[in-house]
């Protein structure tokens, strides 16, 4: 039973890969703190998880200056939020966040440290770090009460 997962991507095809697994794994409910600097990748994944389910790819792409793009026209609904051009967690907030989070879709918080205590305790944490051009180190995290058990399907699926 595994809390933590390192998955390396050597390229973008293999960032989309993680994006596939985690659409077919993560249950509905989920939310995903997405941590990484500019251009690690965070909305590829994003867009990769929402293509899976159903979402034409060019719906997708980032929220940085509407700070929540809501896909609703796959089999489960994506929320990805950018909150990278807010200030604090009350303008977090103002977006109206438990809305999303206690539903039924999945939640993706791009640069979700910047307001941790806005994001529920129980959460898939993805920390992007980039090692070259195009190759990525990412650690899936689970916190709080988030089920070890998704982490070992991912794990299984791309280990």
């Amino acid at each position: 039973m595994a809390d933590r997962f390192i998955y390396t991507a050597e390229d973008e095809s293999a960032t989309r890969r993680l994006g596939e697994v985690l659409a077919d794994t993560l249950p509905a409910g989920s939310v995903v703190s997405l941590i990484g600097t500019l251009g690690a990748g965070k909305t590829c994944l994003t867009s990769a998880v929402a293509r899976r389910l159903g979402v034409p790819e060019g719906e997708t792409a980032s929220p940085t200056f509407v700070l929540i793009k809501e896909y609703k026209s796959g089999r489960i609904p994506v929320y990805h939020f950018d909150t990278y051009r807010l200030k604090d967690s009350d303008e977090f907030y103002e977006l109206g966040p438990d809305e999303y989070f206690d539903g039924d879709g999945l939640c993706f918080v791009e640069w979700g440290d910047r307001f941790e205590e806005v994001l529920p305790p129980d959460r898939l944490d993805i920390v992007i770090t980039v090692e070259g051009p195009a190759a990525r180190r990412m650690e899936l995290v689970g916190r709080g009460g988030f089920p070890s058990e998704v982490l070992d399907a991912i794990a299984a699926e791309l280990g």
